[in-house]
């Protein structure tokens, strides 16, 4: 794809001057609708199991294309859930009940947890594991977007300014609800791209988790 992948942008210095937080939002949302084809409107199901930036591919005009489909896994229509041996994915993109079904069960479900972490590097542009934690100190992403934006400063700290507020809001809730633990409380990706038609004022606040003592 002309455009590369999308790691390039959400992980260079000054990524939103590349991209824009407008065009970063349609992205978004291509993502989704690519998602909610795969996982609803084919023949037989299909759960990718590797959603993450280095997977999602751009063309001129960077309309998003979901790509490398090595780890995917065919679902029927009749079939809500999946059985999975060993997990399968890229490290911090990885659901819970792919490691373990204590969590619940494997489904597409567990896409929309991979979907939710990306678009939470879209908006802080730096990846939720690090080989080397430069600082002893360095929160787990998912807690410290979680814990920013519940004290209204995590905009600031993600270098947001007030006219694309709204939007960057808006994928910070969606992408907290995506990861939830537990399969259950999450999203279907149709659902994900109502929420992306809403008004702030008809989200609710996700629960708070305590993702590195949870994983």
């Amino acid at each position: 794809m002309s455009s590369g992948s999308l790691d390039k942008y959400i992980y260079s210095e000054n990524p939103k001057e590349i991209l824009g937080w407008e065009r970063l939002y349609a992205v978004a949302i291509g993502i989704a609708r690519g998602l909610e084809y795969l996982h609803h409107n084919c023949n037989t199901r299909i759960v990718h199991f590797d959603i993450n930036p280095h997977n999602i591919l751009l063309d001129k005009d960077f309309t998003p294309k979901i790509a490398d489909f090595g780890l995917a896994k065919l679902c029927h229509t009749k079939e809500s859930k999946l059985s999975m041996i060993g997990a399968r994915g890229t490290i911090g993109f990885i659901a819970p009940e792919v490691h373990s079904q204590t969590f619940g069960v494997v489904s597409t479900k567990s896409d929309v947890y991979s979907y939710g972490m990306m678009l939470l590097e879209m908006v802080g542009g730096r990846r939720n594991v690090k080989s080397i934690v430069e600082k002893s100190s360095e929160k787990y992403f998912p807690d410290w977007i979680y814990d920013h934006h519940a004290q209204d400063d995590g905009l600031q700290a993600c270098q947001v300014t007030g006219e694309i507020e709204e939007i960057a809001i808006k994928m910070i809730l969606i992408g907290l609800w995506c990861i939830h633990v537990l399969p259950v409380y999450r999203p279907t990706i149709t659902k994900v791209l109502e929420m992306f038609e809403r008004s702030l004022d008809d989200f609710d606040m996700p629960p708070k988790q305590n993702f590195c003592e949870l994983l």
